[in-house]
């Protein structure tokens, strides 16, 4: 029995349907905004303050084993409608939302495993969504583009771990934007604004991420968006990126002659 921990987005309908191809039994503690799970017979609407009856959901249908998927919002603390657990656990709780929502993330996984309950990584029944080394498309980065990306992969090394950076575009070497805490999409909204060409996105994880719950992810609409902002290369790290609808992405990138590089 596995617990789902499940938000917004397609990479939890992703996870959901491995599970139900490979007849695996689950249940959802629906963390989106909507209850969008509501027509599953095995999801459960459960406000995140409400820790004691979680807990008892999770040991109720004997399971120690649980993922994280989707986009979380972080709630207001108004929000919150506490039990007994819940107000035990908030000044934790409290602490961690200065930190912001990574670190939220992991105080949760902290206090799960204080109950001997096992956060486990959120593709390890999908490992297709992860890619390994290598050049994806017919067109491949050239000897200027392999400096760039070079020059890239050392600047978001040097990035703090509390930086919100994720992904930058590039241009001959030079940083030309990068993410905040706003997210991938609106940065290349931002670089389509100045009609470049020939740029590049790098995106890989931070440094001190906790990969269990947090995989940097790319889809189709981030094609769709790189090739508006006058992007020809996307660049992801070995196993450590999600890629949504992989052989649509590859087919977008060969037909708009883009390439797709992993390192």
């Amino acid at each position: 029995m596995i617990g789902l921990f499940l938000g917004e987005k397609k990479l939890p309908i992703k996870i959901l349907n491995k599970l139900k191809k490979n007849k695996i039994k689950y249940f959802i503690i629906d963390l989106t905004n909507k209850n969008i799970f509501k027509k599953d017979k095995n999801s459960y609407f459960i406000n995140i303050g409400k820790f004691g009856q979680i807990l008892k959901l999770i040991k109720s249908k004997k399971c120690n084993k649980v993922i994280f998927a989707g986009n979380i919002s972080k709630p207001k603390v108004s929000s919150l409608k506490l039990d007994l657990k819940g107000i035990y656990y908030m000044p934790r709780i409290l602490k961690a939302f200065k930190l912001g929502d990574a670190a939220i993330l992991k105080e949760l996984i902290k206090i799960l495993l204080e109950h001997k309950i096992k956060v486990i990584k959120l593709n390890f029944f999908n490992p297709e969504l992860t890619l390994s080394k290598g050049t994806y498309t017919k067109i491949k980065p050239d000897r200027f583009e392999k400096l760039d990306i070079k020059n890239g992969i050392d600047f978001l090394n040097k990035l703090n771990a509390h930086n919100h950076t994720q992904a930058i575009v590039l241009r001959k070497s030079k940083v030309i934007a990068q993410e905040t805490s706003k997210g991938t999409q609106r940065m290349l909204q931002g670089v389509k604004k100045h009609k470049i060409s020939q740029g590049m996105l790098i995106k890989f994880p931070k440094k001190k991420q906790d990969l269990r719950v947090d995989l940097p992810t790319i889809g189709l609409e981030t094609l769709r968006d790189c090739k508006r902002s006058g992007i020809k290369g996307i660049v992801l790290k070995s196993m450590k990126n999600i890629i949504l609808d992989r052989n649509k992405c590859i087919t977008f990138a060969n037909n708009n002659k883009m390439f797709i590089s992993v390192k």
